[in-house]
């Protein structure tokens, strides 16, 4: 496992070792102590699989009581991940990080609290994603600001998404901005 730094403070990547041959193959997605090692250090509560079809663009969501941030990844299909920076005191402030993942690539993605977290499935495949979340679900603590904000200026790779009712009801980043939640 390595950790890699990305251009938004806050945000990482880790590159899982795949071992494969033709039968298949073997990665191990977590392991705490070899993470821990590199300074990567965060106690999860929970684990999640969400399962998306072709086509379907989620997000972009957040939860700020509690915070909770998310290591996410992909065991089937591909997905473009986004993370956007919704810390009003950062010099990166509604900035965005994009990364491919795939059952494939063996690529972890972190996002911490404070940021916001969509994705959309590439492909022709469903898409499975696992994630481990660092703090319990809470309704009243969620929220979102839309994928398409022409502020954020997302360069999301696919045409015509398919978007819930609620994501197409989501905040926009200036609403965002004029009344920020209050992190716990």
């Amino acid at each position: 496992m390595k950790l890699h730094d990305c251009p938004i403070e806050g945000l990482k990547v880790i590159e899982l070792a795949v071992h494969g041959d033709a039968r298949g193959f073997f990665v191990e997605r977590y392991h705490k102590e070899k993470l821990a090692e590199q300074g990567f250090d965060v106690d999860f509560i929970q684990d999640n699989h969400s399962r998306s079809a072709p086509g379907i663009l989620r997000g972009l969501h957040w939860q700020h009581s509690p915070s909770q941030g998310k290591l996410v990844g992909v065991t089937r299909g591909a997905v473009w991940d986004v993370a956007v920076d919704i810390r009003t005191d950062s010099p990166t402030y509604g900035k965005y990080h994009a990364v491919e993942l795939t059952g494939e690539n063996g690529i972890l993605f972190w996002i911490p609290a404070g940021f916001a977290h969509g994705f959309c499935v590439l492909g022709d495949e469903p898409a499975d994603m696992l994630y481990k979340v660092s703090g319990r679900y809470n309704k009243a603590g969620e929220g979102g600001i839309r994928w398409d904000d022409p502020e954020l200026a997302i360069d999301w790779p696919i045409d015509n998404p398919l978007i819930s009712e609620r994501d197409e009801g989501l905040m926009s980043l200036a609403e965002y901005t004029a009344n920020p939640p209050v992190w716990e």
